[in-house]
């Protein structure tokens, strides 16, 4: 479970090695290979009326933890998928997801566009 969030930022001494998905156990949900299981919950999302200088300092510190967690990748996709509409999850921030989801429709509406000029040509 997530510790309460305490005041300072700074950032659990956890091990940087990662777990292949491979060697993990593939019946345990990806959450409870989360590094930020162990950090607190305060440090991923933002409090009510925070200064944006805080806010920044705090979504680094974030993004740091996130960025030697052996399931971040299943955590970002889950953030895309949901949407998480907020804190930091896989890495990214609320703002950050909304232009990676912006970005892969509008990707999705390109391939559908070439699709269908495909079909057309060769019909």
């Amino acid at each position: 479970m997530l510790q309460p969030p305490h005041s300072s930022l700074q950032v659990a001494d956890v091990p940087q090695q990662r777990v292949p998905v491979r060697d993990r156990d593939q019946d345990a949900p990806w959450h409870t290979e989360a590094v930020c299981r162990r950090d607190e919950a305060g440090l991923f999302f933002a409090p009510s009326k925070e200064p944006t200088a805080a806010r920044l300092s705090r979504e680094e510190a974030a993004k740091r933890v996130c960025a030697r967690c052996p399931v971040m990748v299943e955590c970002r996709e889950h953030a895309l998928l949901q949407p998480e509409p907020y804190g930091v999850w896989g890495g990214l921030t609320a703002a950050e997801r909304r232009v990676v989801l912006a970005r892969r429709r509008r990707r999705e509406m390109e391939l559908k566009k070439a699709a269908r000029g495909a079909i057309a040509a060769a019909g």
